[in-house]
């Protein structure tokens, strides 16, 4: 299995053990520097400095004579001291209590005590393992010696530099000299030996066949687990050796027949070793390493699948108790750590082993000892986490993990799950239920019962907020993921009264715990947990109305469902409720956009009276309601999205029950003129009324959902009913009858709703907004005279046919005529805009005139043309000298006698 050559080998295992050792001790010296310069600072005395004065006391402690405070008393031969001379110091009194000056903080090393002292030193360990390597070599290519006692000369090289390196700290030790920590020269010489006794012994395996492979896995395990004993006198380098030497060797001793018994009771040992050592010594970064190596260990066999279930369960099993033992603070045997910190390798170690656990029962098809192995973890992740606050991350890699297998249960009985909407292929549909339903079950009973107990009985332990916090969590996304993971495999998501039942039965746990926690004394977190309780309790009631319910009754119950939230908010102010109703809101946003029609094809033939009504009227009204509880509270993020969803449902209500009518309830077929025309008017009347709510409520939802809906319905008009539906350019549509007809309600109406949303944007918006939208109503309304003449003289369709000279002249005394009303209203109510409008249309009447009918009409038409045009041009003038001229001219100024 293992071909390279042996110098290679020993090479890459010589510069490994150097760079672990390297990086190791550089991290001890960085922590005994930072104790050295901690300890300096509490011997350090701390003068008090007294407060500053101001500049008035400075100015008065100038002038005033020095007089002896009440503390002090004169000394009572002063005046008969002599004075101090100016040149003459006066003598200090010693305080023989007084503590030492604080040593100055030594210089750092220069580069030649770096290169004497530390990296020659390094450089000779290596080299010291180098040369045994090539030594052997060189009595390989050389043929001085034989196998034999190439290796015993070997094993030599080893004691001997093992017992240099023990001969040296000892002497150390009895001379009382301190060693360096980075050059550190009994270790350097303790781990040369160890990497030369390593080699050693994997070439009279490897190489030569000294040794069967069940005496070399030992050997090899022992001089790993002997360097990790001498890492207790030698310091971290050793350490890493060792664990990586101990964790390689079963790669470095192959079988045939491998056993993977043998392998875990060895990595058991160990473990137990390393983790050991990480304790006394207090080294974190050997105890994750230690769980990382584990961990990749779990990975060979399990493509074997239930064969080797019991092996790889002892091994995960063996890995978890060890890591609660040794490794999570506060725990047994573990480190101490302060009340309420959760700590990440406490809480990692025991997430890790977890998920090795769900590899193993994913890997076996659920067998049922990988599933009591992962059910026996989860239980002790509850325990340690319960009894130690340091492991309470652990808790959410837990609840994560038991939903994976659950889902994966889930899917693997039905594949039909993963594909889309249109539906499996023959032959995968929904699979029956299996014998290992029952222990699923049962699983998922002890699970949820252990998550949301625990969960519960937490709350109030710890003085953190953020542990109760993290309890709470689990103990309501578990018990919801596991009841979904169960109604997707048993009822394969169809329609189950007894799974809507556990959801009831559910919701009423997590309603009870909300209240019973409400009663409670406030405590750090607990406001964030009863959140999440009555989270977990509107979410499972959700579960049983999906459970129960049908198409559109969901999405219904889902509506509902954000309006209780939001009201529940207003007797309960939780912040999370608030995020809680928006959050069913976009849930329910999402339901339409996979299903627009809500119930399929089952909507209904009836005009408005159809389940669209149902299904985008009751949300509609119920996010309006909600959002009115909500704005109760202020105005923030979860009120503005059931604001947008409010103003979606009931423009949605508005489009497809406008859909259904003009299709005939076929909703897949081509729009229509009356489609375009109820839409126009519709989505304008709408923007009017969001214009007027916005004045009151101050909504910047309303207010931009105002200018959404108006840019929607200046689109339908211009696209819709301008251009594509245009009875006279593009298609032959039947207008209907000669004054009541489509083009009344595509054109005059929409003209009229026009110029109604000009006047109430104006002087709340922009003057260039309103005027757009006026102008928008006079093209309207002149498209309305000109197609309704033309009606008169074509017929309901208005697209065939040959424009006469009656009718073009008509065309110019409708729109004469319509501008002469335009200037006949500004007139009468003062309307500067109506005027204007008035100017345009007659000045395009005008142009007409001149363009057109001066060329097309003949005759009679023509001179009546210009009569017509002519006299209603003098008429107007006169109207305005004598009508509003004379209205605005001020009245002439009265003569008095001198």
């Amino acid at each position: 299995m293992f071909d390279a050559p042996f110098d290679v080998f020993a090479v890459m295992i010589a510069i490994a053990a150097f760079l672990i050792a390297l990086k190791a001790s550089n991290q001890a010296t960085d922590l005994r520097r930072r104790l050295s310069a901690l300890e300096a600072n509490l011997h350090t005395p701390r003068p008090i400095q007294p407060p500053p004065l101001t500049p008035q006391q400075e100015m008065e402690q100038t002038l005033a004579p020095a007089t002896p405070t009440a503390t002090e008393s004169p000394a009572p031969d002063a005046e008969l001291a002599p004075p101090l001379v100016a040149d003459q110091a006066a003598p200090s009194p010693i305080d023989p209590d007084a503590a030492p000056p604080p040593p100055l903080p030594a210089a750092g090393p220069g580069l030649e005590e770096r290169l004497g002292t530390r990296w020659v030193v390094w450089i000779g360990g290596l080299a010291l393992a180098l040369g045994g390597f090539f030594m052997v070599r060189y009595s390989i290519e050389a043929g001085l010696l034989g196998p034999g006692v190439r290796v015993f000369l070997g094993g030599l090289f080893a004691l001997g530099l093992l017992g240099a390196g023990e001969w040296t700290r000892r002497k150390e030790s009895i001379a009382d000299i301190q060693a360096l920590p980075i050059a550190n020269i009994p270790a350097i010489l303790t781990a040369a030996g160890t990497a030369v006794a390593f080699a050693t012994v994997y070439a009279a395996y490897a190489l030569y066949d000294f040794l069967a492979p069940a005496t070399a896995f030992v050997l090899l395990g022992l001089v790993a687990l002997g360097t990790l004993a001498a890492a207790l006198l030698h310091g971290p380098a050793l350490a890493g050796l060792g664990v990586v030497g101990a964790f390689v060797t079963p790669i470095l001793v192959s079988s045939g027949k491998p056993d993977y018994w043998a392998l875990y009771i060895y990595l058991a040992i160990v473990s137990a070793a390393s983790f050991g050592l990480a304790r006394i010594r207090l080294w974190r970064w050997l105890a994750v390493t230690t769980i990382v190596f584990a961990l990749l260990w779990t990975f060979p066999g399990l493509d074997l699948g239930a064969q080797l279930a019991a092996p790889h369960a002892f091994h995960v099993i063996a890995g978890f108790v060890l890591a609660a033992l040794l490794v999570v603070c506060g725990f047994m045997f573990g480190p101490t750590i302060d009340d309420g910190q959760i700590e990440p390798v406490s809480s990692g170690s025991l997430a890790a082993y977890l998920f090795g656990a769900m590899l193993i029962v994913l890997s076996s098809a659920h067998a049922d000892l990988a599933l009591i192995t992962f059910t026996l973890l989860i239980a002790g992740t509850l325990f340690v986490a319960w009894r130690a606050p340091a492991a309470t991350g652990a808790l959410g890699a837990a609840a994560a993990l038991v939903f994976i297998v659950f889902a994966e249960w889930a899917v693997r009985a039905n594949p039909d799950m993963l594909v889309l909407p249109g539906g499996p292929l023959p032959g995968i549909g929904p699979t029956a239920t299996d014998s290992s339903v029952t222990l699923h079950l049962v699983m998922a009973a002890i699970f949820a019962a252990g998550f949301g107990g625990a969960g519960f009985l937490a709350q109030g332990r710890s003085t953190s907020a953020i542990i109760p916090v993290v309890w709470s969590a689990a103990a309501t996304f578990t018990p919801i993921a596991l009841l979904v993971a169960l109604y997707a495999r048993i009822a394969h998501l169809d329609r189950s009264i007894p799974f809507a039942i556990l959801a009831v039965l559910l919701a009423a746990a997590f309603a009870a715990a909300t209240e019973a926690l409400s009663r409670r004394e406030n405590r750090p977190g607990l406001a964030i947990s009863i959140a999440l309780f009555a989270s977990g309790t509107l979410g499972a009631l959700a579960l049983a109305l999906t459970f129960a319910l049908e198409k559109g009754w969901l999405t219904i119950a889902l509506a509902l469902m954000s309006l209780g939230t939001a009201w529940i908010s207003i007797q309960r102010p939780i912040a999370f409720l608030r995020w809680l109703a928006a959050i069913l809101a976009a849930i329910v946003t999402a339901r339409i956009v996979y299903d627009p029609r809500i119930v399929g094809d089952a909507v209904g033939t009836t005009p408005i009276f159809n389940w669209l009504l149902w299904g985008y009227g009751v949300p509609a009204l119920s996010f309006w309601a909600a959002s009115r509880f909500l704005h109760r509270r202020g105005d923030d993020a979860p009120l503005r999205m059931v604001e947008a969803a409010a103003i979606l449902f009931t423009a949605l209500l508005a489009f497809m029950e406008i859909r259904h009518f003009a299709t005939g309830s076929d909703m897949t077929s081509p729009p229509s003129l009356l489609e375009f025309a109820l839409q126009a008017c519709v989505t304008l009347a709408m923007a009017i009324g969001l214009e007027r709510l916005r004045l009151r409520s101050g909504s910047i939802v309303h207010n931009i959902g105002a200018i959404v809906l108006t840019v929607i319905a200046g689109l339908i008009s211009v696209f819709g009913l301008l251009i594509l539906e245009n009875p006279w350019l593009l298609t032959s549509i039947d207008v209907g009858g000669l004054v009541f007809n489509l083009l009344l309600l595509g054109y005059a109406l929409p003209a009229v709703l026009m110029l109604l949303l000009s006047y109430a944007v104006a002087g709340h918006r922009p003057t260039a907004y309103a005027n757009t939208i006026a102008g928008g109503a006079l093209v309207f309304a002149l498209a309305y005279v000109t197609l309704e003449i033309r009606r008169f003289y074509h017929g309901p369709v208005l697209l065939y046919g040959a424009t006469t000279g009656a009718e073009q002249y008509t065309y110019s005394i409708g729109w004469l005529g319509f501008g002469v009303v335009l200037l006949g209203v500004g007139l009468l109510v003062n309307s500067e805009r109506a005027r204007l409008a008035s100017a345009l249309v007659i000045a395009l009447t005008i142009l007409k005139a001149f363009v057109i009918d001066m060329s097309t009409l003949t005759g009679v038409w023509r001179a009546l043309s210009f009569m017509g045009l002519g006299i209603v041009l003098v008429a107007i003038g006169w109207l305005y000298q004598r009508i509003l001229f004379r209205r605005q001219m001020p009245p002439p100024a009265t003569q008095t006698s001198a």
